[in-house]
């Protein structure tokens, strides 16, 4: 009886100890449905393909984090940057478009842990040879687009001045305005510019040059209980090599 005990208490401390030091760390949600706002106009974060589904990156990556969390990712289409306020009002468990991780934001709602960082740069017409660098661009009186609300046109306004930014709902729409000669650069991050290059491999390309660096992360109302489990699995996923995957598959060799 007395050794049964001792193995009891070996036991419960051993499992404490574990608990400690990680062990288990993303859990079980029980099979509880997660709302994931998403814009479904960002290629390739989340988008609608030619057969009419939806697809992209965040897709992917949603669905791998409650296959291990034991969920079910409810996608929403949810509009930009509405979908900022209201994840933090609480209208979706949380939401993946490629966002930017700012103090700013940081009042409004929670951020995971950076899941990938991005350079943004120019986008511009595939054949332009006014010039070749940003900063031949910024030194000329050449018109800039980007989508409002986005740490892209924070940035243009920083570069170029607001007075030569045509702001658009959408980045598809800024890059259709690009290519159909009604602004002269795109500003976007080189992840998503690379799966619209894809798409329009033959109108558009990216200058070289890197304009800034910024790291993304999912956002989630302050009080969510998801942003621990979800950072472990994130920690999972990078040291499997799945993260890596995923991003490859949608950011590298992705074509449209």
């Amino acid at each position: 009886m007395k050794k049964a005990l001792r193995l009891f208490v070996v036991a419960v401390a051993l499992a404490l100890i574990a608990t400690a030091c990680g062990g288990d760390e993303a859990g079980d949600l029980d099979g509880r449905t997660v709302t994931v706002g998403v814009e479904n106009a960002y290629t390739p974060f989340n988008f609608i393909d030619d057969n009419g589904d939806a697809v992209g990156f965040d897709y992917d990556i949603w669905n791998e984090i409650c296959e291990r969390l034991n969920c079910t990712a409810e996608f929403v289409e949810a509009g930009w940057p509405a979908v900022i306020q209201e994840t933090g009002q609480g209208v979706y468990d949380t939401a993946a478009d490629g966002i930017s991780i700012t103090d700013e934001r940081k009042e409004v709602v929670a951020f995971s842990q950076p899941y990938m960082t991005t350079i943004q740069r120019y986008m511009v017409r595939a054949d332009e040879e006014r010039f070749s660098s940003a900063e031949e661009f910024e030194a000329g009186d050449f018109r800039l687009g980007t989508q409002v609300g986005t740490t892209n046109y924070e940035l243009g306004v920083e570069l170029v001045g607001e007075g030569r930014i045509d702001a658009y709902d959408q980045f598809g729409v800024a890059v259709e305005a690009l290519i159909q000669g009604d602004v002269d650069a795109v500003i976007i991050d080189d992840v998503a510019g690379q799966g619209y290059v894809g798409v329009n491999a033959d109108e558009t390309k990216l200058l070289d040059d890197d304009l800034q660096s910024d790291p993304l992360g999912f956002i989630y109302p302050k009080d969510s209980d998801l942003i621990d489990p979800v950072n472990a699995v994130l920690d999972e996923m990078e040291e499997d090599g799945t993260l890596e995957a995923i991003i490859k598959k949608w950011f590298i060799d992705f074509t449209g």
